[in-house]
């Protein structure tokens, strides 16, 4: 399948289930006799149904407490009506409009006094649609109870329709672990939207699902925002455990103090500018050197304009816990430095990558971490945890994972996560 013909958007869950809602509507109004509009409760489905259950009962209670307070101040003003000159006359016609508007004031107050103000737009368009469009109908209070019960019809098909799931055992012993670049993530970075609303479903259900990756919880926050996760995110190749929900870590892989001194004295003799990642109370510091090269100098000010990194040009303190240590040059000077460093005996006893740089074109990164760093440990660690023996993963490594991914097969992940959950 060509990425071409994968960036086209599927027809989601959501689409197929306001097409059901709105034919159990014409089903119910059959049943009915047609002595409603069903147009309403029509409506009312199309409004309610949406990507998640939760997003669907909130939406289905605004629509309600709309509903019940406009349908009421609709059937005070009908008694109203009742009392004032007839309609046919000058002074009719102006007090009738003046007391609809002066209405909407006590409507929309009414609202924000039971703090509903969300549900303002509702009441508004129930209330109006019974004094307006109807007051002239020979029995306008019939209107008034079916305006009611058609929207109610509507909002209890919405829930039933989006609550519906056909039974199943979920594979809840299971830990679910993605990687994210060319894996989840499509090729301009983001999630497509019906991985968003699927992983999101299964992961309400409790499903358990993580992501790990090279890249640090800073990096990994715009794209994985809006997903419901629940386990921490193994970041930084295996080097820390970080909880997105409570900006916390975990659990991190620290290198020893005597090993921070070895590859600072290696670093200032040849001064080669370097970045120290230092986990202080689960905040995330960086120290880093003034440097002359002046793609260095655009990468660390592109950096550090998130939120979630602290940039500190200065030396390193004694006895930080650091995560890691980051050198970024041009490949070929990376690929030398890395042959050298291998030489010293205190690299026989870390971790010391090195891979290319997105930030800057024609660059590496070479990174040093705790020995004990990696992936599958952090893996295990999970499972303890969690309890769990069982793992399923996805990547773009053949050999490695459960479930090879093409890259560009963004939606891939998913498809297969649900075949094995579900």
């Amino acid at each position: 399948m060509s990425i071409k013909t994968q960036n086209i958007p599927r027809i989601g869950m959501r689409i197929m289930k306001s097409a059901v809602g709105v034919f159990l509507c014409f089903l119910i109004d059959i049943l009915r006799g047609n002595a409603g509009i069903v147009f309403y409760s029509q409506l009312a489905v199309l409004w309610c149904m949406r990507d998640y259950v939760s997003e669907t009962r909130r939406f289905a209670m605004q629509r309600s407490i709309g509903t019940v307070i406009g349908a009421l101040y609709g059937l005070v003003l009908l008694l109203i009506h009742r009392k004032l000159p007839g309609e046919a006359s000058f002074l009719g016609i102006i007090s009738y409009r003046l007391i609809v508007s002066a209405f909407i004031i006590i409507i929309l107050y009414t609202t924000v006094l039971i703090r509903q103000k969300q549900a303002s737009y509702f009441s508004c368009v129930v209330f109006l649609s019974i004094v307006v469009n109807h007051i002239q109908d020979s029995n306008p209070f019939i209107f008034v109870w079916n305006r009611f019960l058609d929207t109610m019809i509507g909002i209890v098909v919405a829930v039933a329709v989006n609550c519906f799931r056909i039974p199943g055992k979920k594979r809840n012993e299971i830990l679910f672990l993605s990687g994210l670049d060319d894996t989840l993530l499509s090729l301009n970075g983001s999630m497509s939207d019906y991985s968003r609303v699927e992983l999101n479903r299964m992961i309400d259900s409790g499903a358990n699902f993580t992501v790990s990756t090279i890249r640090t919880p800073a990096s990994l926050m715009e794209p994985l925002r809006g997903i419901h996760l629940k386990l921490p995110v193994i970041a930084m190749d295996g080097a820390a455990l970080y909880n997105i929900g409570e900006n916390k870590y975990e659990y991190v892989y620290i290198v020893s103090s005597g090993h921070c001194e070895a590859v600072r004295s290696y670093f200032e003799k040849r001064e080669i500018p370097y970045f120290a990642n230092v986990v202080v109370d689960d905040v995330l510091l960086i120290y880093y050197q003034e440097s002359d090269w002046e793609d260095y100098n655009t990468v660390v000010e592109k950096m550090r304009k998130s939120p979630y990194r602290n940039y500190i040009k200065r030396p390193l303190p004694e006895n930080e816990n650091v995560v890691y240590f980051m050198v970024i040059d041009k490949t070929e000077r990376i690929e030398m430095l890395y042959a050298d460093m291998m030489k010293e005996e205190f690299c026989q006893t870390l971790k010391v990558i090195m891979h290319l740089s997105t930030e800057c074109e024609g660059c590496s990164l070479l990174k040093i971490y705790n020995k004990n760093a990696s992936k599958e440990n952090m893996i295990d660690y999970l499972k303890t945890q969690l309890g769990i023996e069982k793992t399923v993963t996805f990547g773009t490594i053949e050999g490695k994972y459960t479930y090879l991914i093409q890259p560009g097969d963004f939606n891939r992940v998913v498809k297969y996560m649900k075949k094995v959950y579900e």
